[in-house]
């Protein structure tokens, strides 16, 4: 397979412009908070909400997973009519994963890419896409863990690629997005080895006579 090396390289040079768009720290920085030095450090949507707000980062969680869309669906849009153009797709999904870990405007620190990640799979493979989100919700809401919940979304693309019988680039790609979505979440592994990893709870408010 031989592909446009002009083609692959704006897919890839745009998709971690894309990616890089760090909605998180610029979000909790207009709401006075430096998210790199909360919580657990890292600008995704779930940190987000729990050091800024639910609104905030509901918001982040909605900009990541569109910035995903859009560093996939360009190229898919643009070279339909060439040879491979899935290809040029999964070259700018990935590099927007790498542009949200590694991010150019906050000195290549960065969030895991779940929403980013799964912005560009619901374009390029909905169906494997549709079995993460199902995974992602049995494991979130029986555990609490939305890490656990993230890896295992991960980690069941490949496995649904190789059910549905996708295509072959599709198979090693997710299976590339699930190393670095499992390596992105080292961290997380390593805390919740140690028992200490926070589960995402609910905060209740309590009004007088604790309500």
């Amino acid at each position: 397979m031989l592909l446009d090396p002009i083609a692959a390289f704006l897919s890839a040079g745009i998709g971690y412009l894309a990616g890089s768009l760090s909605f998180g720290y610029w979000i909790a920085k207009a709401n006075g908070v430096d998210i790199f030095s909360v919580g657990s450090k890292s600008p995704g949507a779930t940190n987000v909400k729990r050091a800024v707000g639910k609104r905030a980062g509901n918001t982040v969680f909605v900009l990541d997973f569109l910035k995903g869309i859009f560093a996939t669906g360009w190229p898919l849009i643009l070279y339909s009519e060439i040879e491979y153009s899935e290809s040029y797709g999964l070259i700018g999904l990935f590099a927007a994963v790498i542009g949200h870990s590694f991010s150019v405007f906050t000195r290549f620190r960065g969030g895991k890419g779940v929403a980013a990640m799964l912005g560009g799979v619901v374009a390029l493979m909905p169906y494997a896409a549709l079995i993460g989100i199902l995974v992602w919700l049995a494991v979130f809401y029986s555990t609490r863990y939305v890490s656990i919940a993230s890896i295992l979304m991960a980690v069941s693309l490949p496995i649904s690629n190789r059910i549905l019988d996708s295509s072959v680039s599709l198979q090693w790609m997710s299976l590339a997005l699930a190393l670095v979505v499992v390596f992105r979440h080292k961290s997380n592994i390593s805390r919740l080895l140690k028992g200490e990893e926070n589960r995402f709870e609910k905060k209740v408010s309590r009004k007088g006579g604790g309500e």
